[in-house]
């Protein structure tokens, strides 16, 4: 089974896959602790990630928060539909360090 969270440090990049949600918070520990120690800003790639509860946002919350007092920031990029409306019901993207890169709609 592949990790649902990865990071990747070149560039620093946070991957969510499938779905997460608090059943799987414990799997995402590791990834989230290299993410603490990045270089750079992080980029949260939500591209996959098909369904969240509000832990994954939670510990993104914190990420942003400790990557913030070390001058970084979080991106968060790709979010589904589904998934941009757990950020905006949960705030994260209000955050100070957290940027949301909200996709471009083209007219049809």
């Amino acid at each position: 089974m592949p990790a649902i969270v990865e990071f990747d440090q070149h560039p620093p990049t946070l991957r969510c896959r499938g779905d997460e949600d608090r059943s799987t918070q414990v799997h995402r520990r590791r990834p989230l602790t290299r993410a603490f120690g990045a270089q750079a800003d992080v980029t949260v790639d939500l591209r996959e990630l098909a369904f969240t509860d509000s832990s994954l946002m939670v510990d993104l919350a914190v990420l942003a928060r400790r990557l913030r007092i070390r001058g970084r920031e979080l991106l968060l990029r790709g979010a589904q539909p589904q998934v941009m409306m757990v950020i905006e019901l949960v705030g994260l993207h209000r955050l100070p360090g957290v940027q949301l890169e909200r996709p471009v709609r083209t007219l049809a």
